[in-house]
């Protein structure tokens, strides 16, 4: 009999009542290091007292009233994040996925609007991971997402990732945008070279074509900068933001330049829900926080510490561990064949440390930006006695 809660996760048994910073207690009173930080959400971690403070007064106040009126925490979330951008106008939505969605839109209405409306072909990379609608599965072209629900939507094209020589025998009298993810996240946790994000920028240029930045896990602070891209010194032409930027209430966002977002008029897109008074309340206390003086350096020291900690980690594991990939506090431990990163998920929950698998045989570390170096160092020794659980050899001794 099916349950009431529909079966689509495999779900750990697991369920927890509190948290704080960057640990959380089960029902059942165990306490967990939170290094998947709801994957890469709870971006300041669990229960901060200005986040909290900012959800419960807006929340005695008014929490919705829709797009039909005015809202000013949404007028003063999205100045800020312009002033804080490349982007002149910003759309907030609720999820990644609508962020991702509305800004396909708007490319091909840039393209529709200049009188191209045979530009609507985005570019892909394999390995991405944009969503689960119907458009953003698509421009994901992952065969295990797409199987079952019909043709994919058209107007997506599919390069690998990192190869500039793709990406121009690709490109043609159809291409709207370059659709990338600076850090591919879900995909293996692999980053883009700075230099291929910079080529990627020259190539839009070139083609007179948009460049559309994924940062709906790279985004808010993750890098250790406020957007991955800027670490290459480059601006995209749109940007998608969600996760991190609620702290773990649901917001997204579109950013663009106004030469993008000038063409989305009233009627042409809209969210019921997004933007509303108490989601940008929550989105301007975490941009409180992330924008307070030596945050963004704080983030970067620590993962940093961890980076070094994590390739000592490697060093110990040659049997688990084939390297170490990502950047900032989005981290990836790349496991040799042997190993599942299923197993090293469960290896490293049973030692108190909750990690997120991603693709590739990766197992993904995301923790809250708030962490300090101890926490990493508490992190590492959890990951080791975790390895130690799962070396092949001791594996094999175990089963006879």
């Amino acid at each position: 009999m099916i349950p009431a809660l529909m079966p689509t996760y495999n779900r750990a048994d697991l369920a927890f009542e509190r948290g704080d910073g960057a640990w959380l207690w089960t029902t059942d009173g165990r306490r967990f290091l939170d290094f998947g930080s709801g994957i890469a959400t709870a971006s300041i971690g669990h229960g901060h007292p200005h986040l909290v403070q900012a959800i419960a007064e807006q929340a005695a106040r008014v929490m919705h009233t829709s797009n039909l009126y005015r809202i000013p925490q949404a007028e003063r979330l999205a100045q800020r994040l312009v002033d804080t951008s490349f982007a002149d106008s910003v759309f907030f939505g609720n999820s990644g996925a609508e962020a991702n969605e509305g800004m396909i839109k708007a490319v091909r209405k840039y393209h529709a609007e200049n009188g191209q409306p045979e530009r609507n072909v985005t570019i892909c990379f394999e390995g991405a991971f944009h969503g689960r609608t119907l458009a953003t599965l698509a421009a994901t072209g992952n065969e295990k997402y797409l199987a079952g629900f019909g043709p994919p939507m058209p107007g997506f094209k599919h390069i690998p990732f990192g190869n500039m020589n793709a990406l121009r025998d690709a490109i043609d009298g159809t291409t709207a945008a370059v659709m990338v993810e600076p850090i591919q996240g879900e995909g293996g946790v692999r980053p883009a070279s700075l230099q291929y994000l910079r080529d990627l920028r020259a190539a839009c240029d070139e083609f007179g074509i948009l460049l559309a930045l994924d940062e709906v896990q790279t985004g808010m602070g993750r890098s250790g900068k406020l957007w991955a891209h800027q670490w290459a010194g480059i601006e995209p032409d749109v940007m998608s933001s969600a996760k991190g930027i609620g702290g773990g209430f649901p917001l997204g966002a579109i950013l663009a330049k106004e030469k993008v977002a000038k063409h989305l008029k009233a009627g042409t897109h809209g969210s019921t829900y997004g933007g509303n008074p108490l989601a940008c309340a929550a989105g301007n206390a975490v941009l409180d926080v992330i924008l307070g003086e030596g945050f963004l350096n704080h983030v970067d020291r620590v993962a940093r510490h961890l980076w070094r900690g994590l390739l000592e980690l490697a060093g110990r594991h040659p049997t688990v561990i084939e390297g170490i990939q990502g950047a900032g506090l989005l981290l990836g431990i790349r496991l040799l064949p042997e190993v599942s990163n299923g197993e090293a998920q469960s290896a490293a929950a049973a030692e108190g440390l909750l990690t997120v698998a991603a693709g590739m045989n990766v197992l993904r570390l995301a923790p809250p930006l708030v962490i300090t170096e101890a926490e990493a160092d508490e992190a590492l020794r959890l990951l080791d006695r975790a390895m130690r659980r799962i070396t092949p050899s001791q594996a094999k001794d175990a089963a006879k």
